[in-house]
């Protein structure tokens, strides 16, 4: 029987979107141009439309001035486009956070059993992905709790770094040792299970929505 074949992957990790806008004032100019220029409209066309003067319609589009949100309105309904759209090459802050050896935050995370030892490596707060995301560097040692009880919302990754473990996933065991990786549903009830060669330390990677 042949190995099945992988399934391809819908994104392209190296690939590079449009440049985008330092300034929204610029943001706004391009993304008006560029509509009008695929709706194959005159500056004085859209001008005349939007009740603007060229001059001012050309300041827009230049990024000179910030129009205002009844402008920006009279100008999307123009355009035949929402008013967000014309936002969109704006380039938001995008956060990052560089977490150097040794200096993870060490906490107590909900559900924290004995002797498990969290230290937080980064985290970002609110963000346009949506997506929250929790890496951890999860220490054991000969004090650590054996029992599979910590059950959340999301999808979390285990990698482990030293040490082997039984780790438990809902009515599943898996033996992991330095180097395995584990993906998995983090709803349903997981841990360690038995700790095979101490001291354990493993990447825990949890993603879940961001709350509204």
């Amino acid at each position: 029987m042949s190995d099945p074949k992988p399934i391809p992957l819908s994104q392209d990790p190296h690939a590079l979107r449009e440049p985008r806008d330092k300034t929204l004032e610029a943001a706004i100019g391009r993304e008006v141009r560029s509509l009008r220029h695929r709706q194959r409209m005159t500056g004085a066309e859209l001008a005349a439309q939007t009740g603007l003067s060229v001059g001012m319609l050309s300041k827009i589009e230049n990024g000179v001035i910030s129009p205002s949100l009844n402008t920006l309105t009279v100008l999307a309904n123009a355009l035949k486009v929402p008013v967000v759209q014309l936002f969109q090459a704006y380039e938001e802050p995008r956060g990052c956070m560089h977490v150097k050896a040794g200096e993870g935050v060490e906490i107590d995370r909900a559900g924290t059993r004995a002797g498990h030892q969290y230290n937080l490596l980064g985290h970002i707060g609110s963000n346009a992905s949506g997506v929250v995301v929790e890496p951890y560097l999860i220490t054991l040692d000969s004090e650590s709790d054996r029992f599979p009880t910590f059950q959340h919302e999301g999808i979390e990754m285990l990698y482990v770094l030293d040490g082997t473990m039984l780790y438990r996933h809902a009515d599943q065991t898996y033996l992991l040792e330095p180097g395995d990786s584990l993906l998995f549903d983090s709803d349903a009830p997981h841990g360690p299970e038995e700790l095979n060669t101490l001291p354990i330390r493993y990447l825990s990677i949890i993603t879940y929505p961001q709350s509204a």
